[in-house]
């Protein structure tokens, strides 16, 4: 198989992975965006917004959002371990106490890292930050609220089969569903993830 068949089976596999997350949460909700053009010679990424599970229909009811990016180089890259990388975002509201809490990051990271443990036959290279973002208003803005909120951004390389192609897309999908998730707060989770208590709504900026 070539590269451009390889990568193109890659996408199908990475399809199938948003159809059964479309199935399982309906409260994401999906969205291709355009890959970036200098990573890698093939790229496509998805975004997903995460919805209160009650929400009135048509209500601003965003809590949470993400992104998805799989890259492959046939030729690999230095800290890839293998052709395909994948990039991942998370970004949730976070309640201030929460956000004060000087764990949050090591409980952010194991989101994602037990999600790819429990969901995909394996991974590597993984690495990654976890950011907590305060905003705060001053002057004409001074007696706005406190705003926190957190980001997660990590990639990894999936287990590649014989011929060069990865492993479980649709799972590595599911496990960055699943971080995105408990960011937000929302269940199910997988064994031994902890959720934040919900979020408050507000509209995506």
């Amino acid at each position: 198989m070539d590269a451009a068949a390889t990568f193109r089976s890659a996408v199908s596999d990475l399809s199938a992975g948003m159809d059964q997350q479309r199935e399982s949460r309906p409260e994401i909700a999906f969205d291709d965006q355009p890959p970036p053009r200098k990573l890698a010679p093939y790229a496509a990424a998805i975004g997903a917004t995460v919805n209160e599970p009650s929400a009135v229909p048509d209500a601003d009811t965003e809590i949470g959002w993400g992104s998805f990016v799989l890259l492959y180089d046939p030729a690999g890259q230095d800290g890839w371990g293998g052709p395909f990388r994948m990039i991942a975002y998370v970004r949730a509201e976070l309640d201030p106490e929460i956000a004060a809490d000087p764990l949050i990051g090591q409980v952010g990271w194991s989101w994602l890292t037990e999600a790819l443990d429990t969901r995909t036959a394996g991974y590597r290279q993984v690495s990654g930050t976890v950011t907590r973002v305060v905003t705060e208003g001053f002057g004409a803005k001074e007696g706005q609220p406190v705003d926190t909120e957190f980001e997660l951004r990590a990639s990894w390389s999936p287990v590649t089969t014989s011929t060069g192609a990865p492993r479980d897309l649709d799972r590595h999908i599911a496990a960055w569903c699943d971080a995105l998730c408990a960011a937000c707060g929302l269940p199910p989770l997988p064994p031994g993830v902890s959720a934040l208590r919900p979020p408050r709504s507000r509209r995506r900026p």
